[in-house]
């Protein structure tokens, strides 16, 4: 079985018929194969050997010729042999059975196994021939693709491929959690079901770039997800290649940069903050002066006409405002703390002296004003910061019904988690404020007044009401016919300093 080309060639059948042509052709093709073929007997010994077999396992013919087979098995896998033997006997074939076999170095080595009887000219099985294929670079690679695999399913980023007209064919866990579609869901979807309607036209710009086989870095964006909810993520898109470097698709790796863009917001904001604070102080130390000098003239303009006249109280009520003014100056938009200690009042006499500062502009206006106020015990706070909150609440309703419309404003006693507290509800009949909106409200320089507004009246009145324990609380709608904004004050009796109080910072 291990004749050399030239040996066969003086080969004859039992006819005396040469063989030399078909035998010869036959050794060339076992010679040249890039397999192992091994050929034994029905007890195990190796009859022939091939170059490839000596390639893959190291030994040269004569050092396998004549020894048994178990000599490429490992001894924990002898018994495989046994059964190859009994299925070879009963005249089977074995089909690709991948299992394990040793070299010469005693190194293992993975291949893949077909093994065929052979018969004599009676076609008694005589013995097997065995073609052994090395599957080791193909397990390698294997096991790197289930290394891969296994690393984009435990990304804690989404991970996404798709088709370079833009329909997914790969979703991992992440992508799940991030965007809430399950992989049966999303998968042969469009990749535009994650993008808001108005940046479509960012898809198209990503398919040209990867078509041309260009990478895309770290772009920040948005996305939004199953609920609906819209989502700040970082986005590197790469091209995937076909064996001969043909772009054919795309992976995406999607990052959630919601918390890490908060943060930034908030240093913005604190930065921005901080440079309002250094302002407002100047203004404070420009304008008390002059504030001063106008409330000597009013006390004195005061003091020369009669005490019961109009203009006496006229006056008396413009030297509160200005004394208002000039402690709202020194509390600076809400930076300086008042250090003055709380004080008993009836809140409702606090809304009263506010509604008659703004009396002429209601008036102008066409604004009613309808007030409901069943606070009969006074509460403890500090009345100038009150004045404060109360007037910047009012003035925005003022500001929010340029036609005309009704105030509405109440208070009452109510019981909230076991504790008692004054209820202040004010409504009007304005304009309204966007739903997407409302959740920004409270936050400092944010307006939907366009340029006749600051943004800071809301922040201030929250930051003072919450310094207090208490809690307030902003609903709108625009709907034509009932639009209109109502804040909700609830101010406990007992006084409650909450903790990290944004002024403490300052």
């Amino acid at each position: 079985m291990n004749r050399k080309p030239d040996e066969l060639l003086r080969t004859s059948d039992a006819s005396g018929n040469s063989l030399k042509h078909s035998e010869f052709l036959l050794a060339s093709i076992v010679e040249s194969s890039d397999d192992a073929i091994i050929s034994k007997d029905l007890n195990g010994t190796i009859t022939s050997w091939n170059k490839a077999a000596g390639r893959m396992f190291g030994y040269r013919p004569d050092e396998t010729i004549g020894r048994s087979i178990l000599l490429l098995i490992p001894a924990h896998l002898h018994a495989e042999e046994a059964e190859i033997l009994r299925k070879v006997r009963a005249g089977e074939r074995i089909e690709r059975y991948e299992t394990v076999r040793v070299t010469k170095a005693g190194q293992p080595l993975e291949v893949s196994l077909s093994i065929s009887p052979i018969r004599d000219g009676s076609g008694r099985i005589i013995g097997s021939a065995k073609i052994a294929h090395d599957i080791s670079g193909r397990k390698r690679d294997q096991q790197a693709l289930s290394l891969l695999a296994s690393i984009v399913e435990s990304s804690d980023d989404a991970i996404v491929s798709k088709t370079l007209d833009g329909v997914i064919n790969s979703w991992n866990a992440a992508a799940q959690h991030l965007f809430g579609y399950t992989e049966e869901e999303i998968v042969g979807q469009s990749i535009l079901k994650l993008i808001p309607t108005e940046l479509y036209h960012e898809e198209d710009e990503i398919l040209r770039k990867l078509r041309a086989g260009q990478r895309i870095d770290h772009y920040e964006t948005t996305r939004i997800t199953k609920s609906g909810e819209r989502i700040e993520v970082s986005v590197t898109i790469s091209p995937i290649r076909d064996d001969a470097g043909r772009p054919i698709g795309a992976s995406k790796i999607v990052r959630d940069i919601r918390v890490r863009k908060q943060m930034e917001r908030s240093l913005i904001q604190a930065e921005k903050l901080a440079a309002t604070g250094r302002m407002a102080a100047t203004i404070a130390h420009e304008i008390n002066n002059p504030l001063e000098s106008v409330m000597n003239l009013v006390f004195l303009a005061r003091k020369s006409v009669p005490s019961d006249s109009k203009v006496c109280a006229y006056l008396e009520t413009a030297e509160k405002e200005i004394e208002r003014v000039s402690h709202i100056a020194r509390q600076t938009l809400g930076y300086y703390r008042d250090a003055g200690p709380p004080v008993e009042v009836l809140l409702h006499e606090l809304i009263e002296d506010v509604l008659t500062v703004y009396q002429s502009k209601l008036r102008a206006r066409g604004i009613s004003v309808e007030c409901q106020f069943e606070d009969r015990r006074k509460i403890a706070v500090s009345k100038g910061e009150f004045l404060q909150v109360f007037s910047n609440i009012i003035a925005n309703s003022i500001d929010a019904m340029p036609r005309g419309g009704l105030l509405r404003i109440q208070i009452a006693e109510a019981t909230k988690c076991d504790e008692v507290v004054l209820d202040v509800v004010v409504q009007d009949q304005g304009t309204g404020i966007e739903q997407e909106l409302l959740a920004r409200v409270f936050e400092p320089f944010f307006t939907t007044k366009g340029s006749t507004g600051t943004g800071i009246g809301l922040w201030v009145a929250k930051q003072l009401v919450e310094k207090r324990g208490g809690q307030i609380i902003l609903t709108s709608s625009t709907r034509p016919g009932n639009s209109g904004t109502s804040i909700n004050l609830s101010i406990p009796f007992a006084k409650v300093e909450r903790r990290n109080d944004p002024e403490d910072k300052k």
